[in-house]
């Protein structure tokens, strides 16, 4: 009888009940991003299950005496399971470097290597998150809730998470859902962008034609050994210039260390790309959900954050885009401005996107490993920006 109190004098909880519904029918039905989606839409539904006590409590209510908090068996004992997965594994910032180093198990960097000059379109497509960020200060964002609203338009759901659990953990509801909401309209953002911005003889122009008219006079005579190398050489160079970025890239690096190394770790490997990343989605997803009460979701500023996210989202394609124009008044070997579209992450989504499109004005023109090129460096890219933003606001 309290529970369908509850509901009835709070419409709040029944609207964030339907939210979790929706999301659960897009994770289920329509298959948007459902190995993070379904998680966090059960989670939402869980935190607002009226009388359940699984919705994550603000940092005040574990807060004992301003100098120290409660310890992990206080705060499971206070407020249950979900409290104590939010404050060991995502306060702590522990799942999202764990679920990098999945994905660095499940990456290969040779199309970047091979094509390092492509990478610079994954730099300039970071150019949505800082736009983003100084609009949400105009508009009254602090500096760290900004960075965390801006770090979406890298496209990366772990960096996303990991920022804004750095910066303002209590936005971390709504910013998680933007992020992996675009993430999974990147088959729609990424053709709308393109066609507002791209002629088709840009769209075009075939990259392998380009190769053959104007070879690489530099080859890798060995590509195992570069890949090898890679990850160990750039995770020390990233730990000089931006060590915040450390604990994302660190374990993207590893990750991808321990799948190129071969049979030798190949159980490191497995366990890396199959039962600990499955299981810090699973928890990530839960607690994250846990944290989205209406009285957290349902303001003026969500559907700021909601808004913000697809502008970046948008101004990070764009601006790949750009770079790819710019870069072609300059050079003969001209290139084709979907591998900038890429420049964000979601890999390897929007290289699969970009290589349709342009199959679609030009059956024979593959341009997938070009585009993985650069998208896989706006993987470095978001990490690299979510490190300097974590450095000067954290």
């Amino acid at each position: 009888m309290t529970a369908i109190q509850d509901i009835v004098n709070g419409p709040g909880t029944l609207l964030m009940l339907v939210i979790g519904g929706v999301l659960l029918y897009l994770g289920i039905k329509k298959k948007y991003e459902p190995l993070l989606l379904i998680p966090i839409a059960f989670g939402l539904i869980l935190a607002n299950l009226p009388g359940g006590g699984m919705s994550v409590v603000p940092s005040e209510f574990i807060e004992l005496d301003g100098h120290r908090y409660k310890n992990l068996f206080e705060i499971a004992n206070d407020h249950g399971i979900m409290n104590f997965l939010y404050y060991s594994l995502i306060k702590t910032g522990f799942l999202p470097p764990i679920i990098f180093m999945g994905v660095g198990a499940l990456t290969d960097f040779g199309p970047m290597l091979r094509n390092l000059r492509l990478a610079f379109f994954g730099a300039a497509a970071q150019i949505g998150i800082f736009a983003v960020l100084l609009s949400s200060i105009a508009l009254g964002f602090t500096p760290a809730e900004a960075a965390s609203l801006g770090i979406i338009g890298g496209a990366d759901g772990p960096t996303a998470i990991y920022t804004t659990i750095m910066l303002a953990p209590h936005l971390l509801g709504p910013i998680a859902i933007a992020a992996y909401s675009y993430m999974a309209l990147v088959p729609v953002i990424v053709p709308l962008v393109t066609r507002l911005l791209c002629s088709e003889k840009e769209l075009k122009i075939n990259m392998k034609e380009m190769d053959k008219l104007y070879p690489s006079k530099n080859k890798i005579k060995n590509l195992k050994a570069v890949k090898i190398a890679f990850p160990i050489v750039l995770g020390i160079v990233v730990s000089i210039f931006v060590p915040s970025s450390v604990p994302l890239l660190g374990m993207l690096f590893f990750g991808n260390l321990i799948k190129e190394v071969g049979v030798t770790v190949a159980r490191l490997s497995d366990a890396a790309t199959g039962s600990i990343m499955n299981t810090a989605t699973i928890f990530l997803g839960l607690t994250v959900g846990a944290t989205m009460t209406s009285e957290v979701f349902l303001n003026s500023r969500t559907i700021m954050i909601i808004v913000g996210g697809f502008i970046a989202f948008a101004i990070s394609i764009a601006g790949g885009i750009a770079a790819v124009k710019v870069y072609n008044l300059l050079a003969r070997k001209k290139i084709n401005p979907l591998i900038g579209a890429t420049g964000l992450s979601a890999v390897p989504m929007a290289s699969r996107v970009a290589n349709e499109i342009a199959l679609k004005y030009d059956s024979k023109n593959h341009v997938l490993q070009y585009c993985m090129a650069s998208n896989i460096s706006g993987v470095i890219g978001s990490a690299v920006a979510a490190g300097v933003l974590i450095s000067f606001l954290g």
